[in-house]
């Protein structure tokens, strides 16, 4: 409808346009019979001009008639103007006979484009009429394009209103199976009633939701981060797991060893083993102490006297000591239940080790303190009173 109501504005565009050329001829045409009117004026002029000329110059010939004696010559001379101006008529009258053929024939033309004009007129009353019917229809239909997009604007409100969809969304979920108008209701009467048993709306589930996945995120990179750690530390440990269990390999063996020479020396010979229980888990596992006193059978550590425990467990003291001397080292009579002999021998090797450690013994002892560099005692000559008495034995044998 739209590209006809634009066809016919252009024709009635094309028929004014046409209106307006025809009407500038109709003017152009009516200046020229205007103009033309004006020469046949100014002809007509001419000729009354030249017959009132003709009436001057009959006159005079009537004077030079009259006068024809007197001068010959004049009357050749005017009989010449006389015929000259009989030509001039006669071409004047040529030219208005000219003219007013023209004249008519402008006239015809301008008949011809009145007629023209007055069916332009016509034609353009006819469009008008066709275009203001058009224009009716064309608000008829403005009309009803709004009325239904009011319309559809009302069911897409209804839709979200009800069931919160949109256009798009309910267009998508469209399907031709679903053509029961009835048992589509009885569907949507069930699905809300199932909505009512919901309970009400969380309306700050969205924001909720948004902030638990924000802490799930940041929980869950905290843990990748604490797996990741712990199959780092995993990795370490069995590092040092494995470091651990070959260098305390070699390092029990070497106490073993070491052990074994203490326990000769102590002993005045025999034999001393260490040896773990547990073979698998040497981390774990306990150490059992093998002692062989000169003269007596191999056996455990438990069925050793308490003095032959006693001089043991200084050997391993000892024997570790050897493989790793510390500076300082403060020992509370540990050998209280040796007999002389083996106080002696202890007193001996302590005193072979003074060259890398600083023993504070603690003991009473007699074998013991006659090994030591300086004695260092407390007596109470009086009730309540202590008293410190020191010796330099280092000093005294320089001494003597």
């Amino acid at each position: 409808m739209e590209q006809k109501i634009r066809k016919f504005q252009m024709e009635l565009e094309e028929a004014r346009r046409e209106e307006s050329g025809q009407s500038a001829g109709v003017a152009e045409r009516d200046l020229e019979v205007e103009k033309m009117r004006q020469q046949q004026n100014f002809h007509q002029q001419n000729v009354d001009r030249i017959d009132g000329e003709i009436n001057r110059c009959q006159r005079e010939l009537l004077e030079i008639q009259e006068g024809l004696r007197q001068s010959g010559e004049d009357i050749v001379e005017r009989q010449n103007r006389m015929k000259a101006l009989e030509e001039t008529l006669l071409a004047s009258h040529t030219s208005q006979g000219d003219t007013e053929k023209k004249l008519r024939e402008d006239v015809e033309k301008k008949e011809q484009l009145a007629g023209k004009q007055k069916n332009f007129f016509k034609d353009r009353e006819s469009l008008s009429e066709r275009m203001n019917g058009l224009d009716k229809e064309v608000y008829r239909l403005n009309a009803q394009k709004e009325k239904l997009q009011d319309t559809l604007e009302g069911q897409i409100n209804y839709m979200w209103d009800e069931y919160e969809i949109t256009l798009s969304d309910a267009a998508a979920l469209r399907s031709d199976a679903m053509t029961d108008l009835n048992t589509m209701k009885k569907e949507i009467a069930a699905l809300k009633d199932q909505i009512k048993k919901l309970g009400d709306v969380n309306v700050n589930a969205i924001e909720d939701f948004k902030n638990l996945m924000e802490r799930y995120q940041f929980l869950k990179t905290q843990h990748d981060d604490l797996v990741e750690a712990e199959k780092t530390l995993e990795g370490i440990i069995v590092e040092l797991d494995s470091a651990m269990r070959k260098q305390f390999q070699e390092k029990f063996a070497e106490i073993g060893r070491e052990f074994d020479k203490v326990f000769k020396e102590l002993f005045g010979g025999g034999k001393g083993t260490l040896e773990l229980m547990d073979q698998e888990d040497i981390l774990e596992a306990g150490i059992r102490i093998i002692a062989q006193p000169p003269g007596k059978k191999l056996q455990n550590m438990m069925q050793l006297s308490g003095g032959e425990k006693a001089l043991s467990a200084i050997a391993l003291l000892f024997a570790i000591q050897n493989l790793k001397p510390s500076p300082f080292c403060l020992l509370d009579e540990i050998e209280a239940a040796l007999d002389e002999n083996n106080v002696a021998r202890f007193a001996k090797y302590l005193h072979k080790l003074t060259k890398s450690t600083q023993f504070i013994v603690i003991t009473h002892r007699r074998g013991t303190m006659e090994k030591a560099d300086r004695l260092y005692g407390i007596t109470m000559q009086e009730k309540g009173v202590s008293t410190l008495v020191s010796v330099n034995l280092i000093d005294k044998e320089l001494d003597d």
